[in-house]
């Protein structure tokens, strides 16, 4: 089950059962099973925080995903930046709607086993978060 949640911030009106259905579709593409995932929408000061305190990175960033599976049974928190995300948009000429949609499945795909830390990933990346994409446009 995907739940969502905010911290300190307003949470983001993004059709939340649609996401849902959608997330739950990918992570079955990839002949997995969704167990609990929570997506937390928060602010850049949050996440820093979050940054700084777990992985010791002092860095501003728009997403961290928690990883808790166990085998095929996809489990994690998935943090997000609603202020990286809206300037991200502005910077990549994309609706707030689209970026957002962007980087809830990258921290999904985080959890399926992709990585993004060198330039090879981080295209392999791209591509299934694309074609992810193209199943909640499309559906």
């Amino acid at each position: 089950m995907v739940y969502f949640f905010s911290e300190d911030i307003e949470p983001p009106k993004i059709g939340k059962g649609k996401i849902r259905n959608w997330i739950k579709e990918v992570i079955e593409s990839y002949d997995k099973k969704a167990g609990e995932i929570c997506i937390i929408f928060c602010s850049d000061s949050y996440l820093l925080e979050m940054n700084q305190k777990y992985l010791n990175h002092n860095y501003f960033t728009d997403i961290i995903t928690f990883n808790y599976n166990d085998d095929n049974i996809l489990s994690g928190d998935i943090f997000i930046s609603i202020d990286t995300v809206k300037k991200n948009a502005k910077s990549f000429n994309v609706n707030f709607l689209q970026e957002i949609h962007r980087v809830i499945i990258h921290g999904i795909l985080h959890l399926v086993g992709f990585d993004d830390a060198n330039d090879k990933q981080k295209m392999q990346m791209r591509k299934k978060e694309n074609e992810a994409l193209s199943k909640l446009n499309n559906g």
